[in-house]
């Protein structure tokens, strides 16, 4: 059996690490690379993917200057180059960059809020401060969304991103922020027309976010920035799909009336597997054959409702098809799901599985499988 991805040994490991160290070593005078490059690694095997990222930034404060406002000179200078500012998307920079963000909340957080924020513009640059804005969000709201609000026109893109991707509600792996929709939707309001496609895609998660807090805000709030005509008429439709993808799922009328899809479409539907039995590792193969007594656009999605441990369930939802059905025509659509054996987000167990097939946020016909090992 091949062995599984390790994303933190991916991330982190003798050459991500040398990388950092040597960045230091050039950067803090007397910083002695080898000492970090050996403590660090020693502490790898016992600590998961977020834990290494604080452990570095342990190794690394045992050799910078107690002081803060000495420690962030030298975190600045021992900063990589900036990601590159030509590009538009798909430039997060690196883990191992995160550690002048760990070191600001540590040291910087109560007495250098002004030179910590100094820190998180500059290695935001590098990589994401997201995580890590957020302390300063919680502790001095005020002073800084007034950062924000200027950081909001920022010329890099990616301290531009910060704004949104810092304040989102529900931000994977991060410390929740006590801010309202009616403090963030503002900053928004500067973003959306953001001419980088990094930006943007941000705005839409923060708002799919917002929408599972107050979807007919999300929903005004897309229409007010369709009237005003800022961002480009694509790029918004872009943002509007994927700010309610989630609301789509869940079949919401005013989210799907906003796409242009009738939750109560005429639609009949039926499934076939090729097979009843999937084992680990392979793919269920299926055929969705669709009818409609009136020529209607359709968004056909299917969730998978898995078997969890101890008896429980739990179910993901899967893109399939954006159509137009027209009367009196069927629509056959085929997919093949593989089911990753080795996938270390998501543990696959044996047992009863089902398919349900779902158009404009209905569901409209459903097949029973097996799993097996």
């Amino acid at each position: 059996m091949a062995e599984k991805f390790s994303l933190k040994d991916h991330l982190f490991n003798e050459q991500t690490v040398g990388q950092l160290a040597a960045e230091y070593a050039a950067g803090v005078a007397g910083f002695d690379a080898q000492r970090f490059s050996h403590e660090a690694l020693a502490g790898f095997p016992e600590r998961e993917l977020m834990a290494r990222m604080d452990w570095m930034a342990d190794c690394l404060e045992r050799q910078l200057a107690r002081d803060f406002s000495t420690m962030a000179d030298q975190l600045q200078s021992a900063l990589a180059d900036p990601l590159d500012p030509t590009l538009t998307d798909d430039d997060f920079g690196h883990f191992i960059h995160a550690t002048p963000g760990i070191l600001a909340v540590r040291h910087g957080l109560e007495n250098h809020r002004s030179r910590a924020m100094t820190l998180l513009h500059q290695a935001t640059q590098r990589f994401s401060m997201e995580f890590y804005i957020r302390a300063f969000i919680n502790r001095w709201p005020e002073e800084t969304l007034a950062q924000l609000v200027q950081w909001a026109t920022d010329e890099n893109y990616h301290v531009r991103r910060l704004v949104s991707e810092g304040t989102r509600p529900r931000l994977p792996w991060a410390q929740n922020v006590r801010l309202t929709p009616e403090q963030t939707f503002p900053l928004l309001d500067m973003l959306h027309a953001d001419p980088t496609r990094f930006v943007t895609r941000s705005v839409a998660n923060h708002l799919n976010d917002l929408s599972k807090i107050v979807p007919d805000a999300v929903l005004d709030r897309l229409a007010r920035w369709h009237r005003q005509g800022k961002q480009q008429q694509a790029e918004l439709a872009w943002m509007r799909r994927h700010a309610l993808r989630t609301l789509i799922k869940q079949g919401h009328e005013g989210a799907m009336a906003a796409l242009g899809y009738r939750a109560d479409a005429p639609v009949s539907a039926e499934i076939f597997l090729a097979d009843t039995t999937v084992k680990m590792g392979e793919t269920l193969a299926f055929e969705v054959t669709l009818n409609s007594a009136e020529n209607v656009p359709v968004l056909i999605d299917y969730r998978i409702d898995f078997m969890r441990a101890g008896g429980k369930r739990s179910e993901k939802v899967f893109k399939l098809k954006a159509a137009e059905l027209h009367a009196g025509k069927s629509l056959k659509v085929k997919k093949a799901h593989r089911f990753k054996g080795d996938a270390t987000t998501f543990t696959l167990y044996e047992g009863a599985h089902r398919i349900i097939v779902q158009v404009n946020g209905r569901d409209v016909t459903e097949a029973a499988f097996e799993l097996t090992g």
